[in-house]
């Protein structure tokens, strides 16, 4: 089976871990947030992951960059949507801590992703 250059991002690796644990987080969310903020950390979440692999199908650097700038985007979504949990008491100090870590590894890495796209080659 062919592997894609996506799967092979470790951003793309570290983000679709993240989605698992969003889904796991979401599910303990009271049942009026189904189609709330449940159903907005998993849509940002997944968004994350699935803008990065889109963006490697483009065919320019600037095309790619933009991929990985609407991915960014949609981890600060995430973290705003995880710090408004905190706030409700749906997620734990040590949940949201662990989340927000992990999100911020994401960033840097997308970080370091995009600016190596907009090198000049």
């Amino acid at each position: 089976m062919k592997v894609f250059s996506f799967e092979k991002l470790e951003v793309w690796q570290e983000s679709t871990k993240l989605v698992k644990q969003i889904y796991n987080i979401t599910n303990s969310f009271p049942q009026e947030e189904k189609f709330g903020l449940t159903s907005q950390m998993r849509r940002s979440s997944i968004s994350i992951a699935s803008n990065l692999a889109e963006g490697t199908s483009r065919k320019t650097a600037r095309d790619k960059a933009h991929f990985s700038t609407i991915a960014f985007s949609s981890a600060m979504e995430l973290l705003n949507q995880l710090i408004i949990s905190k706030e409700l008491n749906f997620v734990t100090e040590e949940s949201y801590i662990l989340l927000r870590k992990k999100l911020e590894k994401i960033t840097n890495m997308l970080n370091a992703l995009r600016n190596y796209q907009l090198k000049d080659k």
